[in-house]
């Protein structure tokens, strides 16, 4: 497929027009002269690949655009770029691998199919000497895809800490703000359309833990099958969970976390226990945010809506006109991503990583227990920083209540080890709460 005259339209297949690719079709069709005057020529949106031509949509689209006919898109040789914005991976990793093979560049939205087929999908693009961008896969509105393959390309990424899920993020904002359980603040966000009626992906980690992988392969260079990241969810959290993090000075939130020492990658995607007054622990509702540390810049923090039709319509139009312009093709080319290079960067295992705990055990209201409980944690050699342990009401003398242990600084291994003796013990009933400290 010939080069497109740097003058002339570029001509864009839109394949999906629910929710995102209908905010992409309304930026194309209602902002043509500001889109047109930042990508340096017009940008003409030729068809639209829908199921349903007949359903009523927002915006209105011009019948002609329309068509149930992807092959037609693929053989047409005056379209440039092609827009996927329908989801799934089987079904959208045949189409851009045959939309490559066409000739055509590819911008995605798609960070399951990423997280992956990567590999695969970027191999096709550089062997037909094309193109893929997905700025909108992490972060929604949120360029971080930008900041880490342009703004920060002088510096080696030390660490990446993310807000990656608006639907866990509100869920936990209602939980802490508004005292609501953990099943009445997911209702809330199905009700904002927030979550989905199935929300398994989102409340169980998934979802971030496909962006951090997406973050892994940009930042670090690695390529992480997500059944490799450390995936642990918010559904566990109970509100006791929420009251004895704020008694202590702390804020849950579902984080995504990656940290290079030396040449050794942790990764994992878990309910952090965060200083109440740290950014992050700031973060409310269903924005999303992403602490990057660099060797030479130090902190930054990138923060917005990672999820809705216009701010993640806005990420794609963005990739659209580096498209257009040329500047995506030429970083696809230099980034070499997903290219399977080894560049001495290895896993490093989970039970290493050292870092504090907050441990939540439910223990029988009696003595020696608490003794006994502190003389397994010192023979892994876990040290305790603090205690809390509410006295029993009166009357109920005996029953059980809640320990909660914040522990010194200590080897993941090791307290998961200690938490399995603890539920051993018939003074506790298991399981018992363990959530990683950050301050």
């Amino acid at each position: 497929m010939p080069e497109p005259d740097s003058n002339a339209p570029y001509n864009i297949a839109l394949l999906g027009c629910g929710t995102v690719g209908g905010g992409v079709a309304r930026l194309l069709l209602e902002q043509p002269q500001r889109l047109a005057a930042r990508a340096g020529r017009p940008l003409v949106l030729r068809r639209v690949l829908v199921r349903d031509p007949g359903k009523p949509r927002d915006p209105v689209l011009p019948p002609q655009l329309l068509t149930t006919d992807l092959s037609a898109i693929v053989r047409d040789p005056e379209i440039h770029l092609a827009v996927e914005v329908a989801g799934g991976v089987d079904w959208a990793r045949k189409v851009i691998l045959d939309l490559l093979a066409a000739g055509k560049d590819v911008v995605t939205a798609n960070k399951a199919l990423l997280a992956e087929h990567g590999q695969e999908i970027f191999d096709t693009g550089r062997r037909h000497g094309r193109a893929v961008a997905f700025e909108a896969s992490v972060g929604g509105g949120v360029p971080i895809i930008a900041a880490l393959t342009q703004s920060l390309a002088a510096n080696r990424i030390i660490s990446l800490q993310g807000i990656l899920n608006g639907t866990c993020n509100f869920i936990l904002t209602g939980m802490s703000e508004h005292g609501r359980s953990y099943a009445e603040a997911l209702a809330d966000a199905q009700k904002h359309g927030y979550a989905e009626a199935d929300p398994s992906l989102d409340v169980n980690g998934t979802d971030a833990a496909q962006k951090l992988a997406i973050l892994a392969q940009i930042a670090f260079g690695v390529a992480v099958p997500v059944d490799q990241i450390s995936c642990r969810g918010i559904a566990n959290i109970q509100a006791a969970d929420i009251r004895f993090a704020r008694e202590l000075g702390y804020t849950i939130k579902l984080l995504a976390e990656a940290w290079l020492d030396g040449n050794q990658l942790s990764l994992h995607v878990s309910p952090v226990l965060l200083r109440h007054l740290t950014p992050l622990a700031q973060v409310r509702d269903a924005f999303n945010a992403i602490n990057v540390i660099g060797d030479a810049v130090g902190h930054t923090l990138y923060y917005g809506r990672g999820a809705g039709q216009m701010p993640t319509a806005s990420a794609v139009t963005a990739d659209i006109i580096d498209m257009a312009v040329g500047r995506a093709q030429r970083t696809f080319a230099t980034l070499s991503l997903w290219s399977g290079k080894d560049n001495g960067v290895t896993l490093r295992s989970r039970e290493t990583v050292r870092t504090r705990f907050y441990l939540r055990l439910l223990i029988q209201d009696r003595p020696g227990v608490l003794a006994d409980v502190a003389r397994l944690l010192a023979n892994h050699g876990i040290s305790i920083s603090s205690v809390i342990q509410h006295e029993a009401l009166e009357g109920h003398e005996g029953d059980t209540v809640p320990l909660v242990i914040v522990t010194h600084t200590a080897p993941t291994g090791s307290v998961l080890a200690t938490l399995a003796e603890i539920d051993r013990m018939p003074s506790v009933t298991a399981p018992s709460v363990h959530f990683p400290m950050e301050d």
